[in-house]
């Protein structure tokens, strides 16, 4: 090949890895953003269920994740389905709970004195 067709050919090459780089890119923002959404609508079924703040709601969203072993966003779109499907995984409904009753028993004082 002449060295000019060798540059053109190279430079077509790079273009296309670079195209598909960028699709590759693409797609993982895609994920990303349906997963950040996913997580925001969990936090607020955790908030609506616990009658913990936002903060809280993330913490035990993460503590949930993390002591169940289960991908965050597979927590997530479990808490989304729960209240139109009834169902939710056994361990992360008792882990849901075992965190809101944590927290629960933290923000309430009274609630921690002996009797």
């Amino acid at each position: 090949m002449l060295p000019a067709r060798r540059r053109a050919a190279n430079a077509a090459r790079e273009r296309e890895e670079r195209s598909a780089e960028l699709e590759a890119k693409v797609e993982q923002l895609k994920e990303a953003v349906t997963s950040h959404a996913e997580v925001d609508q969990a936090i607020g079924v955790v908030i609506a269920v616990g009658g913990v703040t936002p903060a809280e709601a993330w913490d035990v969203l993460r503590e949930v994740s993390m002591r169940t072993n289960t991908r965050l966003r597979l927590v997530a779109r479990q808490l989304i389905a729960w209240p139109r499907t009834h169902e939710l995984d056994p361990a992360i409904r008792v882990e849901l709970e075992r965190q809101l009753a944590q927290r629960r028993s933290t923000a309430d004082p009274v609630a921690t004195e002996p009797r």
